[in-house]
């Protein structure tokens, strides 16, 4: 942080995880080989050149965001955080699995809870909205699932307040 501070570079650090930002690709190139030269130099760190890369900030992601490529920009989520969002919820959402409503629900809460807050930084609305109507789909899924038999959907969906003609439709369906 000190040498990237001396050199007046703008950067943001979280443990191992640095993006540096400069006005061009050159200077991106310069600024990596010279600072890769000084943490393997003088730190003696490895830096894994894999990871590693010179590219315009919304190509890439850092702990779980990325920016909109606007003049402005505005922080959003990345989009392999939403896929690994999607694929938990798949998980607690399974209708393999053999929980009841209320223990999918409180694991649902727990996981939603800690995934908002970390992401409550991002400019994206939109995509929590998305979100919540995707995770109602899953849960009346996992409600029609049990439910098994038309009779039962029936009997369920006229104790809600649906009109009977219309349970008995949706419950043979």
């Amino acid at each position: 942080d000190k040498e990237l501070e001396k050199r007046g570079h703008r950067f943001v650090r979280y443990a191992d995880d640095c993006n540096i930002y400069v006005r061009s690709k050159r200077a991106g190139e310069r600024v990596m080989e010279s600072v890769t030269k000084f943490i393997e130099g003088t730190l003696k760190l490895k830096v894994n050149r894999q990871k590693s890369a010179v590219d315009r900030p919304w190509k890439r992601k850092f702990l779980g965001f990325s920016f909109t490529p606007n003049r402005n920009p505005k922080i959003r989520i990345a989009n392999k955080s939403k896929a690994r969002f999607k694929e938990r919820i798949r998980e607690i959402t399974s209708r393999k699995m053999p929980y009841s409503l209320e223990n999918r629900v409180q694991k649902l809460n727990k996981f939603l809870n800690g995934w908002v807050n970390y992401y409550q930084l991002a400019d994206t609305p939109s995509v929590f909205q998305e979100f919540e109507s995707w995770i109602r789909r899953r849960l009346r899924m996992c409600i029609w699932k049990d439910w098994k038999k038309p009779k039962t959907r029936i009997r369920n969906l006229i104790r809600l307040g649906v009109p009977p003609w219309k349970a008995y439709e949706w419950g043979n369906t």
